[in-house]
């Protein structure tokens, strides 16, 4: 699991997409995807990579970076 804070929430909102959207094409619950935008559950790897090439985005830019 990631430690860190993740950056859906940011990357749903520059693209325009909802989270029912996303919890759609992951194969997910709203309430999951809704815990994982929220930060309160982290994705595993397997699960962020999926969510970066459903958006077209870098996994990279999915992750806080605490820099």
């Amino acid at each position: 699991m990631l430690s860190c804070m993740n950056r859906i929430k940011e990357v749903l909102t520059e693209k325009g997409i909802k989270q029912t959207w996303l919890a759609e094409k992951l194969g997910k619950s709203f309430s999951v995807v809704n815990s994982y935008v929220c930060n309160r559950r982290q994705p595993s790897l397997e699960v962020l990579f999926e969510i970066a090439k459903i958006l077209q985005v870098n996994p990279k830019d999915l992750i806080e970076s605490k820099e």
